[in-house]
């Protein structure tokens, strides 16, 4: 499976990979990329079905979008790296954390879906839509769960949305109505910061609080007036908690 991805920072420097949202690409992390790259070997990749990665028919499985990241590690010749994640990049990094532990120092987890297959028909139903109706039928649905109504400078994530193919979308929403991580969550050993916001209706934080109990040594923030894509609306409060997660 060919990722897309683009390499920002130091060529030696430790590496940290940042795996985006349903339905958005590696450009949603521009508010962190400068930031990260000062210290860092910063990898922004596309999930398969996003952006300019690959797009095979699904469905597909957390396992295959997992794996996926383990196989760019072995693209990049990368032993080790760090790993940030939001949303259904965020379940990534729960399977991550779990299947790939030896590939990973630390995670950094924003709204983490942990048990999405306990919505399944949701999810089954989402995908039946955006095969029949495309990606423009859920952007402004999508739009207004990641944002506060007072955050206006959702241009450039709109688009995002519309230009994500129709398949990898639903085939992604496939993979997180399949997904349970609660299971393997006590045998976590890397360090977990879990980040959540006080406004998520997409991954509400009473699903999140309780992961941090659940995960050895967790570490959790709930981020106050935000909604789902925290990174992209509050970077100043998001960019200084990865910095120092992330040592």
């Amino acid at each position: 499976m060919r990722l897309n991805y683009e390499a920002t920072g130091p060529a030696d420097a430790p590496v940290v990979l940042l795996g985006a949202s349903l339905g958005a690409t590696q450009a949603m992390w521009a508010p962190q990329v400068d930031v990260l790259a000062k210290r860092y070997r910063v990898v922004a990749f596309d999930h398969r079905g996003h952006g300019k990665s690959d797009v095979p028919l699904g469905p597909y499985s957390i396992d295959d979008l997992g794996g996926d990241v383990v196989e760019l590690l072995d693209t990049l010749e990368v032993d080790q790296a760090s790993y940030v994640g939001i949303s259904l990049g965020g379940a990534v990094g729960l399977w991550l954390a779990q299947n790939a532990a030896e590939r990973f120092h630390r995670f950094a987890l924003l709204c983490p879906p942990a048990n999405p297959a306990e919505n399944a028909q949701m999810w089954a139903d989402r995908a039946a839509q955006v095969r029949a109706e495309g990606t423009q039928s859920i952007t402004d649905a999508t739009l207004g769960r990641w944002f506060l109504p007072e955050f206006t400078e959702v241009a450039p994530v709109r688009q995002m949305l519309l230009d994500t193919p129709d398949e990898g979308y639903a085939a992604c929403c496939e993979a997180l109505g399949s997904t349970n991580l609660l299971p393997g969550l006590a045998d976590i050993t890397a360090p977990v910061l879990l980040i959540t916001t006080d406004g998520d209706t997409s991954i509400p934080p009473e699903t999140v609080v309780p992961l941090a109990a659940q995960i050895p040594g967790a570490h959790l923030e709930i981020i106050e007036n935000a909604a789902h894509l925290v990174t992209y609306s509050h970077p100043d409060v998001i960019n200084p908690l990865l910095l120092t997660h992330l040592g």
